[in-house]
């Protein structure tokens, strides 16, 4: 036997400007996005530089020179491949995992991958 109950509650929900724009068949504003920037960090005690973020990145890389200054032992063997934009590849080293990084005032814990250049 179906319940054929009404329902008596309703819920309010805000829609963004986009969803907003698309229900009434209009073409939202383009935005630009920030693309890249930097941002100061803080990696270990000493190493204070300007990361390069790119919000279409899906990893991070770190040179082996500034690895070997960080002075975190051996990073572990891997089989990625990095192919660069020219198409060559890029040998590296291994991998690090949990590396705390401080960006501002916050602290997250990174992986990299290591790269010779």
């Amino acid at each position: 036997m179906a319940n054929n109950r009404r329902l008596i509650k309703y819920e309010m929900v805000a829609l963004t400007e986009e969803c907003n724009s698309r229900i009434h068949n209009r073409l939202p504003n383009n935005l630009k996005g920030p693309g890249s920037f930097t941002v100061k960090i803080t990696i270990g005690q000493s190493i204070h530089a300007w990361g390069l973020c790119d919000l279409g990145a899906s990893i991070n890389l770190i040179p082996s020179s500034l690895y070997q200054k960080i002075g975190l032992g051996s990073p572990k063997p891997t089989t990625v491949m990095l192919q660069l934009t020219d198409r060559s590849i890029a040998k590296l080293e291994g991998v690090v995992e949990d590396v705390l990084v401080q960006v501002g005032s916050l602290i997250f814990p990174m992986d990299f991958v290591v790269f010779n250049f």
